[in-house]
């Protein structure tokens, strides 16, 4: 199976995995799943460390790079399809990185994982609650 990792997956699987359910955290482990990141979660995890809001070490670029390799991660381009798929997709709000999360897990047909209930509820989105 082809996964998406919602920024908060990614982060938990390094960082704090006990706010991984069983389910997910058994799909992260198994080598048989891609492992796929949109580059819009690093830009939010650079955002969250600048803010303060979170930290990494020993800085973001190395963080980033070890969790991806350790993760065996693949890179969800942000491609013209992808930003065309975003007006298609019916979120509620105007999170601008959810809306590039959903249109990236449409057109690469990824599974997102999420906690996010607007996510979750999304029609049309193949997700995978964090529960």
């Amino acid at each position: 199976m082809k996964y998406l990792l919602d920024t908060h997956i990614w982060l938990w699987s390094s960082l704090q995995p006990d706010h991984l359910s069983s389910r997910v955290s058994k799909i992260l482990a198994d080598h048989e799943n891609e492992l796929w990141l949109s580059p819009i979660s690093v830009w939010e995890l650079a955002l969250l460390c600048r803010k303060k809001r979170f930290q990494v070490r020993p800085d973001v670029p190395t963080w980033v790079s070890d969790s991806i390799a350790q993760l065996r991660i693949i890179e969800a381009p942000l491609t013209l399809e992808v930003a065309l798929a975003i007006p298609s997709i019916n979120l509620p709000h105007g999170d601008l990185a959810n809306h590039f999360l959903a249109a990236s897990a449409k057109v690469f047909d990824l599974t997102l994982v999420t906690a996010d209930e607007t996510l979750l509820a999304t029609p049309g989105l193949k997700v995978l609650p964090n529960r």
